[in-house]
């Protein structure tokens, strides 16, 4: 009796393009980010569009797998640097601009990129803005289902 050719498993590599439903999240805390019900994030390893630690994670897995894994900030996005906290003139900024605690500002680089900063103080004036990430310090939540595998 001749044996037909197995159906061969598809796991992520570092070559996969993706289909994942996902959800981000601070451990104990609020939802940072999902996909629409129904909807799938599609995406290349490699691409930037997720955080390699994250994309990491998933090589390995097969389709509809779901793996659900706890990150601490060294694995995420980091400890605070001190270095990134930034006190600036409040004539810095429009008149118009809301600045009260909180408030993620777009600040641009000489490169041209886009930095958030986070307006953390305003005394008098003068404005206190922290370039960490927004997550920096925090332990993450990264749960997703692999629904897709493309090989090239």
């Amino acid at each position: 009796m001749n044996q037909t050719s197995e159906s061969q498993v598809l796991l992520v590599t570092e070559n996969s393009r993706l289909d994942i439903e996902f959800e981000l999240s601070v451990f104990d805390g609020p939802l940072i980010e999902k996909t629409a019900e129904g909807e799938v994030f599609s995406f290349q390893i490699g691409d930037g569009q997720l955080l390699p630690q994250l994309e990491n994670l998933l090589i390995g897995l097969e389709v509809d797998t779901t793996a659900k894994f706890t990150l601490v900030p060294e694995q995420a996005f980091g400890r605070s640097d001190p270095n990134n906290f930034q006190v600036m003139p409040k004539s810095d900024f429009p008149a118009d601009m809301p600045l009260s605690l909180g408030h993620v500002i777009g600040f641009d680089t000489p490169t041209g990129d886009e930095v958030p900063g986070t307006i953390i103080a305003v005394n008098g004036d003068e404005v206190t803005i922290n370039f960490n990430h927004p997550l920096a310090d925090k332990v993450i939540v990264f749960s997703a289902t692999i629904k897709a595998i493309y090989q090239d």
